[in-house]
């Protein structure tokens, strides 16, 4: 079973840049697309971004497209979310997932491996 571990988070300036990593560790992270949410008090959790494990499509949230980037690097069986531009509103704990699909999905209840989260606090 696939192991998840994020890192990357803390706290940044309103405008600053922060790089997520999500690192897999049983399976390589090649076996699996991976997506992002973000989960801020109070409310539901929110797909960010995915990657597919075959071809490396990519999903973004209307939210954070233009300022977000996800890639994947197999070999280190690790997948990383490149967040500039950052806004007070980006400010949560940012999970990554996960799953097999045909396409990767921006459905949190289509994963069923997550990490423990990171936070990140965008804040002046």
């Amino acid at each position: 079973q696939v192991q998840l571990v994020e890192s990357g988070g803390g706290p940044v300036q309103p405008g600053g840049s922060l790089r997520l990593s999500c690192a897999a560790s049983g399976p390589t992270v090649a076996y699996y697309d991976i997506g992002w949410f973000r989960q801020a008090p109070g409310q539901e959790r929110e797909g960010v971004s995915c990657i597919g494990r075959t071809d490396s499509s990519t999903y973004y949230a209307s939210s954070v497209k233009g300022r977000f980037t996800i890639s994947r690097d197999n070999a280190k069986s690790a997948v990383y979310l490149q967040m500039n531009s950052l806004k007070p509103e980006d400010t949560a704990v940012y999970y990554c997932a996960a799953g097999q699909f045909t396409k990767c999905s921006s459905s949190s209840s289509a994963y069923n491996h997550w990490g423990q989260g990171t936070q990140v606090t965008v804040s002046s």
